[in-house]
């Protein structure tokens, strides 16, 4: 969802090789970006379905299915080797538990605010995202901003106060998911290890606590895993490819794809979900909340105007 796990060592090429014959790198690459997103723009279908299940037990089974998932793409494109070498280098799985967490705190927000009916407040959430990057680049990584990014942040800053005024707090769900998920980018990009290595690394590290909590479940008598019916099973089983394929998919897009592409389809996602909230979901939608709404538009036009201008300027640049 993010431009984060735009690195090397996905095997993209062989992916790639299996798409299409004939078919361009480029196409194939917009082929998996666009149904990544399309699923995450589905997902809030998924998580109405399990909403009646604690969060956390959600989350937990979206991280242990999603091992073997991971597993079975390393051991085709075979990056085992890089896992290994991950698994035995304590920076890298100190850096890799830190990113794990914040996805987990990502992850379960999602899950919970989709499940009590906040799904709007998601889509805001990730729209905001790609602002919080620019922030984020900006303060840490010393990254100037443009004239036009700082109008685009200026704008989604009075959105969220806007938000805050109007409902008497700040809009918690959207804040959270935009800064654990710009955090989780940022602190990925220092990760040298590849998206789907990475992915699992990352798993494989939350995959420990998840079985614990699963296991103590069992033990209280509430795991829907073990007293559930068959239901409840096949909701909890398809957790694990309702999180690894889109991602897994995403990664093989944006190895393919240029940079202002996936810029551009990243706004695919939110979009799907905010209209299903209107129109699906039937949530409210206030005079405040259009107005934040167009704010952030306006501010994401700006920004991705800003962003086809210096990539057009770099093009032109570039003997």
């Amino acid at each position: 969802m993010s431009e984060q796990i735009n690195q090397s060592g996905l095997g993209a090429g062989a992916i790639a090789a299996e798409a299409g014959p004939g078919m361009s790198d480029g196409r194939k690459g917009f082929i998996f970006a666009l149904s990544a997103y399309l699923l995450w723009g589905i997902l809030p279908f998924y998580l109405k379905a399990v909403a009646y299940m604690p969060a956390l037990e959600v989350v937990a089974h979206r991280i242990v299915w999603s091992v073997p998932i991971a597993g079975a793409v390393l051991w085709w494109l075979g990056r085992f080797d890089d896992l290994r070498t991950a698994l035995t280098t304590p920076r890298m799985l100190a850096m890799a538990t830190l990113t794990a967490t914040l996805i987990t705190i990502n992850w379960g927000t999602y899950v919970w605010a989709i499940g009590a009916g906040h799904a709007i407040d998601t889509a805001l959430g990730y729209y905001i995202n790609p602002l919080v990057n620019v922030v984020l680049g900006s303060i840490f990584l010393s990254e100037k901003l443009t004239r036009p990014q700082m109008v685009a942040v200026g704008l989604a800053a009075c959105a969220v106060v806007l938000l805050t005024i109007s409902s008497g707090g700040l809009p918690w769900i959207s804040l959270v998911l935009a800064f654990s998920f710009g955090f989780y980018g940022f602190f990925r990009k220092t990760l040298p290890i590849g998206p789907t290595q990475g992915f699992m690394l990352e798993v494989l590290i939350l995959s420990i606590p998840s079985l614990g909590f699963i296991a103590w479940t069992v033990a209280q008598g509430t795991s829907h895993f073990v007293n559930g019916g068959s239901h409840d099973i096949g909701l909890l089983l398809f957790a694990g490819p309702a999180t690894a394929i889109p991602l897994i998919l995403y990664a093989f897009g944006a190895k393919l794809l240029r940079y202002t592409t996936i810029g551009l389809m990243q706004y695919l996602a939110p979009t799907i979900v905010f209209l299903c909230a209107i129109f699906v979901f039937k949530e409210p939608f206030s005079n405040s909340q259009f107005i934040a709404f167009a704010l952030i538009w306006a501010a994401l036009a700006i920004y991705t105007w800003s962003m086809l201008h210096e990539s057009r300027k770099a093009k032109a640049l570039t003997p």
